[in-house]
């Protein structure tokens, strides 16, 4: 089994000590579930099981995760790309910007733990594919993260983030980087990640400013 990471991310030292303490519950509770899901399957392991072993109760996991399907698909660098986004350059292509967000907090995440890709990521992205329940959840949670790159996308071309424009375009963008990761999975992931997502953001074109 892969060592699992139970250091703090980089990106988590400016945190207050309450926030690294609840970080490290987080961390905990996902390293369980990886576990578990590594052991028995993904269907067979249950929210007690997790958090017997990740020494919390049952409450707690339901407190940091609403649904055993979010532990496995949400993490602490999911807000980043929007953080990298906004802290861009304004005069650069929002496509070039996209790009950097998306290969910097992914390089972030290799930084902080090299098994990421391996023990995390083709984890998280295989059980998207083959799992109806954590496929289901994706979606959902892509409408509310959708919301957060609209405001992104917005400030960087002059619009409203509930612009139609906005709104089209980056949910287009966040449904094709996701057939990318299919894509990925499908294909017993050959190649670099990384490369498929600028190929897929390569068949976009920016959204004109306002």
């Amino acid at each position: 089994m892969t060592t699992a990471r139970t250091s703090l991310p980089e990106a988590a030292r400016h945190l207050s000590l309450r926030e690294r303490k609840k970080l490290k519950t987080r961390i905990a509770i996902r390293n369980a579930t990886y576990e578990l899901i590594e052991e028995q399957g993904y269907d067979a392991t249950t929210v007690e099981q997790i958090a017997d072993r990740a020494e919390v109760s049952p409450s707690t996991v339901f407190r940091y995760f609403p649904t055993k399907e979010d532990i496995v698909l949400t993490d602490e660098y999911d807000p980043l790309a929007e953080e990298l986004l906004r802290a861009r350059p304004e005069d650069e292509s929002l496509l070039d910007s996209m790009r950097f967000a998306i290969r910097q907090s992914m390089s972030m995440a290799i930084t902080d733990d090299p098994t990421f890709v391996e023990r995390e990521m083709k984890l998280r992205l295989r059980l998207m594919t083959e799992v109806p329940a954590v496929r289901s959840r994706v979606m959902e949670s892509m409408s509310v993260t959708g919301r957060l790159m609209c405001r992104a996308v917005a400030e960087r071309t002059g619009r409203d983030q509930d612009d139609l424009e906005v709104r089209v375009y980056t949910m287009g963008l966040m449904g094709a980087l996701l057939e990318a990761t299919i894509y990925w999975v499908e294909h017993d992931y050959q190649g670099d990640v990384q490369d498929l997502l600028d190929r897929t953001l390569a068949t976009f074109k920016d959204l004109p400013k306002r």
